[in-house]
């Protein structure tokens, strides 16, 4: 009885520990984004004079309503979620299609192809940027909706997560479906596609989230400014000394551009949870 108890006590007593090392973790790994916040809710003439201020009211929402004062602002929304959404859609379609295929159809050189894809995950992107760029301006694809997405759905990783996620789904389910005189894209449509749905919305949120905060490719081909995206054009509203004299300005600015992340993440965190123990247990 005394041995069990002490057990128990034991974990309660680790249990403990570890919750607190998690919750100190936790706020260590908050504290930039506190900062950042409180940061962006002061005068920037204020934050100039004493950087202490950040700690004591008062605090404003000025910043923000600069941001939006900014007569482009909501057209760069605007462009960052029809870029992001398009992509996110795209990909997921491909990726889905993509990975079924190679995780239950035979047909000629397909372990070599699934090969070539992965060795995509090994070339960065600036290594294909010049023969990109010129590739666009040839095609005058520039400052067009289709030349800020077409570069992101080639997407190896996407392609592989959903043919590990199709893999691990039974067989069985396939022969069932066959036996019932279904066809092949029906199985896929109907059968198997629904039971990856926690797959696909890591992968949307992951891809969804590399666009909105792309920076790289959106600056060399989006060169007009109603073609901005939202993180190129709250860059092209910071002066020089954005740093030292609009301090509270540009926190406001990554904040306003990280919320609608932050949104869709709360918004579809269960089925992240979901995807990864998923993957955990296989």
């Amino acid at each position: 009885m005394s041995s069990t108890s002490s057990g128990i006590v034991g974990r309660s007593t680790g249990d403990r520990i570890i919750l607190i090392l998690v919750i100190v973790l936790a706020l260590i790994m908050m504290a930039p984004i506190a900062w950042v916040i409180a940061l962006s809710l002061k005068d920037n003439k204020e934050l100039m004079t004493d950087m202490n201020s950040v700690f004591h009211a008062p605090y404003t929402i000025n910043n923000y309503i600069n941001i939006l004062a900014t007569s482009s602002v909501f057209r760069w929304i605007l462009n960052s979620l029809i870029v992001s959404g398009g992509l996110t859609v795209m990909t997921l379609i491909l990726s889905s299609l993509a990975g079924y295929g190679f995780a239950r159809l035979n047909f000629p050189f397909r372990n070599a192809l699934f090969i070539i894809v992965l060795l995509g995950l090994a070339v960065p992107e600036q290594a294909v940027l010049i023969a990109r760029h010129q590739l666009f301006s040839w095609l005058k694809f520039h400052n067009t909706y289709h030349g800020l997405i077409l570069p992101g759905l080639a997407a190896p990783f996407g392609v592989f997560l959903m043919t590990q996620y199709f893999r691990a789904i039974p067989k069985e389910l396939d022969e069932a479906a066959l036996l019932d005189n279904a066809s092949r894209f029906k199985i896929f449509w109907k059968v198997l596609l629904p039971l990856t749905i926690p797959a696909q919305a890591t992968l949307g949120i992951f891809t969804f989230l590399s666009s909105w905060n792309d920076y790289f490719w959106p600056l060399i081909s989006g060169t007009k400014k109603e073609m901005y995206t939202l993180t190129i054009g709250i860059a092209s509203t910071q002066t020089n000394f954005a740093q030292s004299e609009g301090l509270g300005f540009l926190m406001s600015q990554a904040v306003f551009a990280g919320a609608p992340i932050l949104i869709l993440y709360l918004f579809f965190q269960k089925y992240i949870v979901t995807a990864v123990s998923g993957a955990a247990v296989r």
